[in-house]
């Protein structure tokens, strides 16, 4: 009996050492993270940003609208620009093997509706198929929410269907690979807009990147990150995240396009205002109202840019969810904490920094829900344990 109980309790020894074994090899990596300093002298620019959702997943599509063969790829939400290059491929492919497109020739003209990160995406890789005759019209060129936008790299702030899931991982795939190219230098045509950064978030679920990881991403890490504040905070951290600085690449990409392509500045009320028999509609907001579609709605983002910052403490993204709210107008805000190192190319070497955000679904300019700013800035400044 003795021999017994001694043999199940060097069992029981075997599976304690083996869990410890293991757990200590599991024992998430702790980290330093230096905190953007966030006293008021330090805020500097309140954005106010408006992204078009499209309520089943983004319009990527072709038709014939009359005599016009139109196609159309709009309503990304928060993940314009992480979709935007390969969803830009994906709608072009799709037009120029379009029964509607037998007549399209490389020198035939195409009008692109809409100046933001798709419409300039989709004019680039139109060049890219040796495309000559190429116009982009829209009603600005400055200023834009793709100017403005944070710059994660995660598909964030969509309502997809399921269906196109394997639809949206294929472009964001496609989309990923463009900006590690652009990131690591390597890239034929741009070589500003893209960093590798670690980017963390509370857990793999809600970052939107695992159907990256063993395709073009490593797995995330379970980590400790220690503010020297006195606070931590358990997280998972993508190695190998993007962080898209997209006011730089915006002008990277309008720089390129200037020789290659016509800018016409014009409100495009209808596709009937256009003379092009092609046309690719890229609109944001206003590609609905173009199509008739009332599955897109704004939604609204705020965001405040940083100032006086050392740079080189920065250099990592976060992202995390607080909860659902209503703001003072009644309407449902997704709030969330998120710091990217964005610089806007106007200003100063050590004004580093974008903190955010919101997701306020049928929110309009008119409503800009001012009050979000403060109680965004009260967030990160706990989550941060900054606040005493």
């Amino acid at each position: 009996m003795r021999k017994y109980l001694s043999a199940i309790s060097f069992s029981i020894s075997i599976l304690i050492f083996v869990s410890c074994g293991w757990a200590q090899s599991a024992t998430p990596e702790a980290r330093k993270i230096t905190p953007p300093k966030l006293d008021q002298a330090y805020l500097g620019k309140e954005i106010l940003c408006e992204r078009p959702m499209r309520h089943g997943s983004p319009q990527l599509s072709v038709e014939k609208i009359g005599d016009q063969v139109v196609a159309h790829d709009y309503g990304h939400g928060g993940s314009g620009w992480t979709l935007a290059p390969g969803s830009a491929e994906y709608v072009n492919q799709m037009l120029v093997t379009s029964p509607y497109a037998s007549d399209l020739k490389k020198d035939t003209p195409i009008t692109i509706v809409g100046a933001g990160v798709i419409g300039l995406f989709t004019a680039y890789d139109l060049v890219q198929r040796g495309y000559t005759n190429i116009t982009i019209v829209a009603d600005r060129f400055e200023n834009l929410t793709s100017h403005n936008a944070g710059g994660l790299l995660a598909p964030v702030s969509m309502d997809n269907d399921p269906k196109m899931q394997a639809v949206i991982e294929k472009i964001g795939l496609d989309a990923y690979r463009f900006y590690a190219q652009v990131a690591k230098g390597t890239h034929p045509d741009f070589k500003k807009g893209a960093v590798i950064v670690p980017s963390y978030f509370d857990n793999r679920e809600e970052s939107g990147l695992e159907p990256y990881v063993g395709k073009v991403m490593q797995p995330a890490k379970e980590v400790i990150l220690d503010f020297g504040t006195g606070t931590t905070r358990k997280m998972v951290a993508y190695d190998d995240g993007i962080f898209m600085d997209t006011a730089v690449m915006m002008t990277s990409l309008t720089d390129y396009l200037k020789p290659r392509v016509k800018f016409v500045q014009k409100k495009v009320n209808q596709f009937k205002d256009i003379d092009s028999h092609f046309v690719i509609n890229c609109a944001g907001l206003g590609a609905g109202a173009l199509n008739s579609d009332k599955a897109v709605v704004p939604v609204q983002g705020h965001l405040i840019m940083l100032k006086d910052q050392n740079p080189q403490d920065l250099q990592y993204m976060i992202l995390v969810y607080f909860g659902e709210a209503k703001t003072k107008s009644g309407l449902k805000v997704k709030r969330s904490f998120y710091q990217f190192p964005k610089h806007l190319p106007e200003t100063g070497v050590n004004d580093v920094g974008v903190v955010g955000g919101t997701f306020i679904e049928g929110a309009t300019w008119d409503m800009p829900n001012q009050e979000e700013f403060a109680i965004m800035m009260e967030g990160a400044r706990k989550f941060y344990g900054l606040t005493k």
